[in-house]
């Protein structure tokens, strides 16, 4: 499982974090998504799990690494999917809560990672997960986004 932390930095257990969370709220519902930048010579990956708070915010925490570039586009937006549907099956795994993917790709035919919706959406699909992309509401991805830079 990747380390999560807080936006201080602080370690977090995000099964812990999720069952104190659930327990003071409830309704909240659960995204999990993850971007990636290629910056020099490193590709910095970043995968949040986000908590939506109702209508009292969202809250998240992160995993950030970074390693060798990938300039393969196909290869590295690919392994964002990894990331958040291994992510959502091992929190899925551990308690019973329903969890949203969101995959930062594009319904837009005009951007390349539209290529990639139909075997992503479908893989996390099957394996009973809510899927959102471009334009749907993207909030583990703008997270994810934010950290990557």
């Amino acid at each position: 499982m990747l380390i999560f932390k807080d936006i201080k930095g602080n370690r977090i257990d995000p099964l812990e974090h999720t069952l104190t969370l659930l327990k003071e709220f409830p309704y909240l519902q659960i995204h999990i998504g993850a971007d990636s930048q290629n910056l020099g010579k490193k590709t910095v990956y970043c995968t949040v799990i986000a908590y939506r708070l109702g209508n009292r915010g969202v809250h998240y925490i992160l995993n950030k690494r970074k390693q060798i570039i990938i300039k393969d586009m196909w290869s590295r937006l690919w392994h964002e999917a990894e990331l958040s549907i291994d992510t959502a099956e091992w929190l899925k795994q551990q308690i019973k809560v329903n969890i949203e993917i969101d995959m930062d790709y594009n319904d837009n035919e005009a951007y390349e990672s539209n290529k990639l919706i139909s075997a992503a959406k479908g893989w996390a699909n099957s394996l009973g997960y809510k899927v959102n992309v471009k334009p749907q509401i993207q909030i583990a991805t703008r997270a994810a986004d934010y950290n990557c830079k």
